[in-house]
């Protein structure tokens, strides 16, 4: 398999997952910005979107999108538990928290990425999420993770995204349960090792 990513991008997610499940992948680095693999490829050949997460299948078979990509891997290896098992109401409870991070917290940080954007602007979209966080820091409330006990692939996505509140001047301070639990995420040896092979962390 090849996953196509962005350091510190959405991809950080499925990476964090394809270390977390043990499988045989090849990260192929792809810039946001120049949207070119390492060997001069224009990446608009490979997803026509020009965006990350890619997940290519050895037979060749392309996935698009982080929260299908997430599953995808999570049920190539059911005993490692990143996802419930399909047809169950926990795995429709997954899907409701990829949605919730896809479209209520991921979403909301483009506009703060967009140079264009005016800063009031910028300053609704930092107020919802704000507000978004706060509900998150509830829900985490006795939990060690979205889930419950159990690390899921919905993990991944919302370490990636509640990452980004840094450089973005976001505070989060006040969310002491969302706080402890990027603390116990980031200590996973798998998340570790996805962020030093993307060079956010030494």
């Amino acid at each position: 398999m090849k996953l196509y990513y962005s350091p510190g991008a959405c991809s950080l997610s499925p990476h964090i997952v394809l270390r977390e499940a043990g499988l045989a992948f090849e990260p192929v680095l792809t810039p946001t910005k120049t949207h070119k693999t390492a060997d001069g490829t224009d990446y608009y050949t490979i997803n026509p979107l020009g965006y990350v997460p890619m997940l290519e299948l050895d037979d060749g078979t392309r996935l698009r999108e982080g929260p299908a990509i997430v599953q995808y891997i999570a049920d190539q290896v059911p005993t490692k538990n990143l996802a419930p098992a399909n047809g169950t109401l926990p795995r429709y409870r997954l899907q409701e928290w990829l949605t919730f991070i896809g479209t209520e917290i991921h979403k909301s940080f483009s506009p703060l990425f967009n140079a264009a954007m005016p800063e009031e602007g910028k300053q609704i979209y930092r107020d919802r999420l704000s507000n978004r966080f706060q509900f998150v820091d509830g829900q985490l409330e006795g939990k060690q993770y979205l889930m419950g006990d159990n690390f899921t692939v919905a993990d991944a996505y919302l370490f990636t995204v509640s990452g980004w509140t840094k450089p973005l001047n976001i505070d989060i301070s006040g969310f002491k349960n969302l706080l402890a639990y990027r603390d116990r995420v980031s200590a996973r040896p798998a998340v570790q090792e996805a962020m030093k092979a993307e060079g956010l962390i030494k």
